[in-house]
C-alpha cells in the first residue's frame, strides 16, 4: 500500500509540474509563445501522467479490494514483487497509451491562427486551430480517452462493490467503521479525478466552450492534485489533531 502511495505522490508532483511552470511563465511574460514542438511534447507528456493516474487509482482500488476482502492472503497476493511489477505496468501503459493520441495530433495541419486559447497543449485546444476538419483524429482521441476512463472505472466500481459486500458482513461496528475509513479517501480522490476528467473528454460539447476547457483542466491538474495529500491525510490521527489546533487558533 505505501509502495502504491509514494509512486502516486510522485506522479502528482510530476502531473503539477508538467503545466504549472509554464503556465506561470506565460502569466509573468509578455511573450506567451512555446515552439511546435515542446507543444506536441507537453501534450504527450500532460496526456501520459493522466493515463498513469487512471491506470494508478485503479491499481490502489485492487489493494483495497485485496486488504479487506482477503486480509489474511494480503501479504502473499501484494508481495514487493508484485507491488514492483504493478506499479511499472501502470507506469509503461500510461506512456505507451498516449502515444497513439500524440503521433496523431503532431500529424494534424495547422497553417492558420497559431494561437492556442488554453494554458497548456490540450488536445481540444490544438484541434481548434487547425486548418481543415480532422474526424478520424477526433474520433480516434476522443474513443481511446473514453475506454482508458471507463474500463478503469468500471474495475474500480466492481472491486468497490466487492468491497462493500464484504464490509456489510462484517460482525462489529467498529470493524466496518474501519473498513469504511480504509475506502472513503480513495473513493473521495477517484470521485473528484474521473468526474472532471470525463466532463473534458467524455462530453460531447465541452471542446466547443473554451472556458470550461480551462477551468475543468485546471480543477483536475492542479486542484486535485493538492487536494490529494489533504484527503488522504484526514485518516492520520495526529494530522487531525494538528489540523484540530489550527482551526481552533483560527
Amino acid at each position: 500500500m505505501y509502495t502504491l502511495l509514494a509512486n502516486f505522490s510522485f506522479l502528482e508532483t510530476c502531473y503539477v509540474n508538467s503545466n504549472v511552470p509554464t503556465m506561470l511563465l506565460n502569466l509573468l511574460s509578455k511573450t506567451k509563445t512555446i515552439s511546435y514542438n515542446g507543444c506536441i511534447l507537453q501534450f504527450y507528456i500532460f496526456l501520459s501522467l493522466g493515463a498513469t493516474e487512471l491506470f494508478f487509482l485503479a491499481l490502489m482500488a485492487f489493494d483495497r479490494f485485496v486488504a479487506i476482502c482477503h486480509p489474511l492472503h494480503y501479504p502473499i497476493i501484494m508481495t514487493k514483487k508484485v507491488c514492483g511489477a504493478s506499479v511499472s505496468a501502470c507506469w509503461v501503459g500510461g506512456f505507451l497509451w498516449s502515444m497513439t493520441p500524440a503521433i496523431l495530433i503532431s500529424q494534424v495541419p495547422f497553417c492558420g491562427s497559431n494561437v492556442i486559447d488554453h494554458y497548456l497543449c490540450d488536445v481540444g485546444a490544438m484541434l481548434a486551430i487547425s486548418c481543415a476538419p480532422v474526424p478520424k483524429t477526433t474520433l480516434t482521441c476522443s474513443t481511446l480517452s473514453a475506454v482508458i476512463l471507463l474500463v478503469t472505472l468500471f474495475y474500480i466500481l466492481v472491486s468497490y462493490t466487492l468491497v462493500l459486500r464484504a464490509v456489510v458482513h462484517v460482525p462489529t461496528d467498529s470493524g466496518r467503521k474501519k473498513a469504511f475509513s480504509t475506502c472513503a479517501s480513495h473513493l473521495v480522490v477517484v470521485s473528484l479525478f474521473y468526474g472532471s476528467v470525463m466532463v473534458m473528454y467524455v462530453s460531447p460539447g465541452a471542446t466547443n466552450q473554451p472556458g470550461l476547457q480551462k477551468f475543468v483542466t485546471m480543477f483536475y491538474s492542479i486542484v486535485t492534485p493538492f487536494l490529494n495529500p489533504l484527503i488522504y491525510s484526514l485518516r492520520n490521527k495526529e494530522m487531525k489533531i494538528a489540523l484540530r489546533k489550527v482551526f481552533c487558533k483560527v
